[in-house]
């Protein structure tokens, strides 16, 4: 090694990481952060910790938080060069976890990693999260940008969110009022959301030139990639309407078989009707392309339903109403009934 390679300055740039890419990255979120500001936002960013205060309208606030990613979802993002909506579906995976225990979603957190930072892709990936705040009625209030080199490939990032909510002690959603009788509505997904992509993956490996060129009307890329639906302002005006609401289940990974379930107490079963939902083309593609059984897509995919509402039977229409009334589409799709030696969800 000749003395000059050892002696000749190194700079942070030359080592992989772009300092003022990351500046340059702030300034273009920093509008897009300061659209999702709300009540209770006391610092934005920039600093080395976001504050927030819990609106005084509580009185005996208990706070909720949830954390999650995209999973492979990213992988055709990256494929498709489809970065701007990924981040709404970020945004949903923990605020509608977080609406689950009757929680209002206040502020969200991003984590965005990649080896070599691209600013445009980033900041539309940061768009999206912001855009999912806004749907969500959350603040954006603060995040991490890693540059990583070595750590991914050219052109791949990482996404992970974290979303603290807030709701009433006496008002948290728990599922032990469920009881048998009580009914089951389905909130209707937006497709896929952002759980089953390994398969959807593999579905679209073994299709390979025999895509299908739309599916719901929609372009196929554009349906697949559709992102996850927030369903917190309408289930929020629900719960704020009187009574009826006692329990929700956001179906992510597991189904309707493994998420339902989790709301139920012990010895009570979910049955639902088989056909009592709108079967979209692409959940009708993916059974077919990956020939699996009812069960396995029920156990893999929200198969068309993102959010359970169990609700009493004399709430159950003005329930179903209030939510229609603020843009969901819903079906009822179930009762609640004793369990006995049987499954905890039964489709039928």
């Amino acid at each position: 090694m000749s003395p000059s390679s050892t002696t000749t300055p190194l700079s942070y740039k030359d080592a992989g990481v772009d300092i003022d890419a990351g500046d340059a990255l702030v300034e273009r979120i920093k509008p897009l952060a300061k659209k999702t500001l709300r009540e209770g936002v006391l610092s934005g960013l920039g600093g080395f910790g976001a504050l927030f205060e819990v609106p005084k309208r509580y009185r005996e606030p208990v706070l909720v938080s949830g954390t999650d990613g995209v999973g492979t979802k990213l992988k055709l993002a990256f494929e498709w060069a489809m970065h701007d909506t990924v981040g709404i579906d970020l945004v949903a995976m923990s605020v509608n976890d977080v609406l689950v225990q009757g929680a209002e979603p206040l502020f969200f957190l991003d984590y965005f990693a990649c080896g070599k930072l691209d600013v445009d892709t980033a900041a539309a990936v940061v768009g999206g999260i912001a855009r999912g705040c806004e749907l969500a009625g959350c603040a954006l209030i603060g995040g991490e940008t890693a540059e990583m080199p070595g750590m991914y490939p050219p052109g791949e990032y990482d996404l992970a969110g974290f979303c603290v909510g807030a709701v009433e002690k006496s008002a948290i959603l728990s599922g032990r009022d469920v009881a048998a009788g009580d009914v089951v509505l389905g909130l209707a997904s937006s497709g896929v959301h952002s759980n089953g992509f390994s398969l959807v993956r593999k579905c679209i490996e073994r299709a390979g030139a025999a895509l299908p060129a739309t599916l719901d009307g929609q372009p196929f890329r554009q349906a697949v990639m559709a992102p996850t639906r927030i369903y917190v302002k309408p289930v929020l005006a629900a719960l704020g309407a009187p009574g009826g609401i006692k329990a929700l289940a956001h179906i992510t990974g597991g189904g309707l078989l493994e998420n339902i379930p989790r709301v139920l107490p012990e010895g009570l079963a979910a049955h639902l009707r088989a056909g009592s939902w709108p079967r979209s083309e692409l959940f009708a593609w993916l059974q077919a392309t990956a020939g699996i059984d009812d069960t396995e897509m029920n156990r893999t995919f929200n198969n068309g339903i993102g959010m359970v509402v169990v609700v009493a039977p004399r709430q159950a229409d003005a329930c179903a109403q209030a939510l229609r009334a603020a843009g969901e589409q819903v079906h009822e799709i179930g009762r609640i009934a004793p369990r006995g030696a049987g499954a905890a969800v039964v489709v039928a």
